[in-house]
C-alpha cells in the first residue's frame, strides 16, 4: 500500500482520535514497517495496550499476550516482532524456539513480572514442600520454569480448581490472588521471610506481594465519581485491580474479554479500568460507543514500544529475545499443563 492509501485507512479508524498531521507521519512509518516485515518474513503482534496509531496499522494479530504467542507459533514466519513487554516476547520464544523473536524496545519491563524471581519460587517450594505452584503468565521465563502450572487472568480460578488440592501457592499478583481466593472461598495468607508461624499450619492459598503499577492505582472512589456523573455507566475492571475495585465494578475480565464485553453490550457508556491506550483502541473500533475519558494511567513500559522502534527492530534485527533451552523446556511444560485443562486462555497482560 502507498502512504496515501495507508493514511486513508488510518484516518477512517482514528480520524476522530488522532490529529491529521500525526496520522500522515505515522502512515509513512507504517508503510516502511510493512515493507520490512515482508522482506524479513516476519509477523507483528500487537498487544491491546499499544498506542492507537501502531495498534491499528502494522500488527498481523492483536489481542492478549498468550493468544498472540500461540497464533504466531502457527504461522510459517521466520521472525516474530512482539509489540508488548519483555515477558510477552519471552512467551513467544517459549512457544516458537525456532523463530527469531524481537522486542521493539531495549527494556520494556514490567513491575509485576519483576516482583518475583526464580529463587523466590524455589524458596517458597522449600518452605511448603509438596504444595503445587500456580504462576500467572505475566512472569519471566525462569519463574515459569519453577512452577507446576501457569494461569491467565481469565482462567486463574479454573486452574486453581483443576488441581483439586487444599493448598496452593499462587504467584505473583497480590490482587489477582485475593480475587481468586474470594471466588474459590479459600483463605489466603502472605508469608514473610521469617520462619513459618503457627497460623500458617492451616493454609489454603499462599500469595505473594506483586502488583501491576497501573492496576494498583485504581480505586472505588474512581468508580463512585464516574457513577455520580453518569449513573448508567458500565464499569469494567481488570482482575489485577484491588479486590474492592473488582467487586464494585459491573464486570471483570482480561483485556480481550473487556473488548468483547463493550462490543456485545448496548450500554451508552463505559468506564475501562486498565491501561489507558486500550480504551483508545476500543473507541477507535466502536465509534458508536462512549468511553469515559477519565483515565490518566498509562503503562510506562508499554509506552516504550513505538512505531520508530518497531521499524528499527526489523531494520537492524535488534533486541533479540533468547531463553536458555533448559529454562524454555520447563517453562513450556507449565504452559502446556494449563492449556491441557481446556480453560479459556485470554491473558492480562
Amino acid at each position: 500500500m502507498t502512504v496515501d492509501e495507508t493514511f486513508a485507512d488510518m484516518q477512517a479508524v482514528l480520524g476522530h482520535l488522532v490529529p491529521e498531521f500525526e496520522l500522515r507521519a505515522k502512515a509513512g512509518l507504517a508503510v516502511e514497517i510493512n515493507q520490512l516485515k515482508a522482506e524479513h518474513n516476519a509477523v507483528i503482534l500487537g498487544h491491546n495496550y499499544m498506542e492507537p496509531t501502531l495498534f491499528h496499522s502494522v500488527p498481523d494479530f492483536k489481542g492478549d499476550s498468550l493468544e498472540l504467542s500461540r497464533k504466531a507459533a502457527e504461522t510459517d514466519k521466520d521472525v516474530i516482532v512482539f509489540c508488548g513487554v519483555r515477558f510477552m516476547a519471552e512467551t513467544a520464544k517459549i512457544l516458537s524456539p525456532e523463530k527469531t523473536v524481537l522486542l521493539p524496545a531495549k527494556v520494556a519491563g514490567c513491575s509485576l513480572a519483576a516482583s518475583i524471581t526464580a529463587d523466590d519460587v524455589r524458596q517458597l517450594k522449600a518452605r511448603y514442600p509438596g504444595v503445587p505452584v500456580v504462576t500467572y503468565i505475566n512472569t519471566y521465563a525462569d519463574v515459569k520454569a519453577e512452577t507446576d502450572i501457569c494461569c491467565t487472568s481469565s482462567n486463574a480460578r479454573a486452574v486453581v480448581e483443576s488441581l483439586n488440592t487444599d493448598s496452593i501457592i499462587f504467584l505473583p499478583d497480590e490482587f489477582l490472588a485475593k480475587n481468586v481466593a474470594r471466588e474459590t472461598g479459600k483463605h489466603i495468607i502472605f508469608p514473610t521471610k521469617t520462619p513459618k508461624t503457627d497460623d500458617e499450619i492451616e493454609y489454603e492459598l499462599i500469595g505473594w506481594h506483586g502488583r501491576c503499577e497501573v492496576h494498583e492505582k485504581f480505586t472505588v472512589e474512581d468508580i463512585d465519581n464516574a457513577r455520580r456523573q453518569f449513573p448508567d455507566v458500565l464499569v469494567l475492571a481488570h482482575p489485577e485491580c484491588p479486590p474492592d475495585v473488582v467487586e464494585a465494578s459491573d464486570y471483570s475480565g482480561s483485556t480481550t474479554a473487556m473488548v468483547n464485553y463493550v462490543q456485545d453490550h448496548d450500554s451508552p457508556r463505559f468506564l475501562i479500568l486498565t491501561e489507558c491506550s486500550m480504551a483508545d483502541n476500543i473507541l477507535a473500533e466502536n465509534p458508536g460507543k462512549e468511553l469515559l475519558r477519565m483515565c490518566s494511567i498509562r503503562c510506562p513500559h508499554m509506552n516504550e514500544i513505538t512505531m520508530e522502534e518497531t521499524r528499527d527492530s526489523l531494520k537492524y534485527t535488534q533486541y533479540v529475545i533468547d531463553v536458555p533451552e533448559d529454562i524454555r523446556v520447563r517453562a513450556r511444560a507449565s504452559v502446556d499443563r494449563m492449556l491441557a485443562i481446556g480453560a479459556p486462555v485470554a491473558s492480562a497482560d
